[in-house]
């Protein structure tokens, strides 16, 4: 099968509870490195779950140092620091930078 002939993913037919490759803090990563004034609840719908959740999520990746946030007028900036590097061990030599890149290509 050609890549472009590839069926493009869906429910899993096992019927039990999908996984992706990326966690909700890389959705919500990528989703401020897409737009910087993105709104919490445009992250939240983007990424499939609450606004609460991606507060925290805001939150975590803040104390990390992958974003910081600035207020402009009513509204909060976040900006990403790329050259962070992953958190686990076996990515911890690579930047966010490449990811953000790679998603940041548009698509074939």
């Amino acid at each position: 099968m050609n890549l472009d002939e590839a069926p493009l993913p869906g429910p899993p037919a096992s019927g039990r509870a999908g996984w992706t490759f990326l966690t909700n803090h890389g959705h919500v990563l990528l989703s401020v490195a897409a737009d910087p004034d993105i709104r919490v609840a445009d992250i939240a719908d983007r990424v499939g779950i609450t606004p609460r959740a991606a507060l925290q999520i805001l939150k975590d990746l803040e104390d990390g140092g992958y974003v910081h946030r600035t207020r402009v007028g009513r509204r909060t900036r976040y900006n990403i620091e790329p050259h962070r590097h992953f958190r686990h061990p076996t990515e911890a030599a690579r930047e966010i930078d490449g990811l953000i890149r790679l998603f940041a290509e548009p698509s074939p």
